[in-house]
C-alpha cells in the first residue's frame, strides 16, 4: 500500500541530525517525501518516532509508548486478569489464549493482553501507524520491565480481512476487534486520536466484514470493543456483553476456552 497517494499529506522529518539516515530509509519504505507541504510530519529522533499534526498548537505528538505514561500505569494498577478485556478474551487462571488483534491501532489493548501472558499478533493496515507501532515495540525491548511483554507481541502489516481470509499460521483462539466509528463520544484526546486514525486507516465502514471474517477464523471466540451505548456491528448478535462505564465488549463464543 502506497500511503503517499492517500490523505492526509505526510512528510518525514528528523528531530536530530544523527537520525537522518534512519529518516531517509523510513521515507523510502513508506513512500513519503522529506520536504513539501504537509498536514502531518512523521518525525524521527532520540525520543522515537512520532506523528506531529501541523497547525495545531499545544497538541502532543502521537506516538507509541509501552514504557511510561497511561499504558505503564494500566500495566501496574489496571486490575490484572480481572479487567473487562481480559474476561472478554477468556483470560483466567491457567488459560492464556493466543489472540489476534486485527485492528491494532496504537497497540494499547494488545499490550494489556500480552502483559497478562497472552501471545498477541497485531495487524495494522496503515503503514504510518504500523511504523509507529514497530518503533514503540523496538524501544520497549530495551526496557527491562517490559521487554518480556512486548516479545509476546508480533506485528503484521496488511489488510486484516485479506490476511484473515488467507491465514496460514497458528489459528488464533481469540480474535479481538476495535473498529473505528465516528460516533464515539470520548475525551478530547481520544476524539483527536480517532480522527487521525480515520484519516490514516479508514472509518470502520468494513466492520461487518471484519466480524464475519473473524468468526470464520477464530477457533474459540471473537471479541468486539464498542462504546457502551453504541449499536452492535451489523450481523449476528453477541452471546453476551461485558459492560463498563464508557465501553463494552461484545463476545461471540464458538466454543469454551476451558481446557
Amino acid at each position: 500500500m502506497d500511503v503517499s497517494n492517500q490523505s492526509p499529506k505526510i512528510r518525514i522529518e528528523v528531530a536530530d541530525p544523527d537520525f537522518l539516515p534512519e529518516a531517509t530509509l523510513l521515507a523510502e519504505q513508506l513512500h513519503l517525501p522529506c520536504e513539501g507541504v504537509a498536514e502531518f510530519i512523521l518525525q524521527s529522533g532520540r525520543d522515537g518516532l512520532q506523528l506531529v499534526e501541523l497547525g495545531k498548537r499545544f497538541v502532543r505528538p502521537l506516538k507509541v509508548d509501552f514504557v511510561s505514561g497511561a499504558v505503564n500505569h494500566r500495566r501496574k494498577f489496571g486490575g490484572g486478569q480481572g479487567q473487562m478485556i481480559a474476561r472478554a478474551a477468556g483470560v483466567f487462571p491457567g488459560n492464556r489464549p493466543f489472540i489476534l488483534d486485527a485492528t491494532a491501532g496504537l497497540g494499547r489493548d494488545a499490550f494489556v493482553l500480552a502483559s497478562l501472558g497472552c501471545r498477541v499478533a497485531l495487524i495494522e493496515r496503515s503503514l504510518v501507524i504500523h511504523a509507529l507501532l514497530k518503533d514503540g515495540i523496538r524501544r520497549a525491548k530495551v526496557d527491562e520491565e517490559v521487554r518480556e511483554i512486548v516479545e509476546r507481541m508480533s506485528l503484521i502489516h496488511g489488510d486484516a480481512v485479506e490476511l484473515m481470509r488467507t491465514w496460514d499460521n497458528q489459528v488464533p483462539e481469540v480474535i479481538y476487534l476495535d473498529p473505528m466509528f465516528a460516533e464515539r463520544k470520548k475525551t478530547a484526546l481520544v476524539k483527536r486520536e480517532m480522527r487521525v486514525f480515520q484519516q490514516l486507516a479508514g472509518n470502520g465502514s468494513d466492520a461487518h466484514i471484519l466480524l464475519e471474517t473473524a468468526l470464520s477464523l477464530a477457533s474459540h471466540r471473537v471479541v468486539v470493543k464498542r462504546p457502551r451505548k453504541a449499536p452492535g456491528i451489523f450481523g449476528p448478535s453477541p452471546a453476551y456483553s461485558i459492560k463498563g462505564q464508557s465501553n463494552r465488549f461484545d463476545v461471540y463464543p464458538k466454543k469454551s476456552l476451558r481446557k
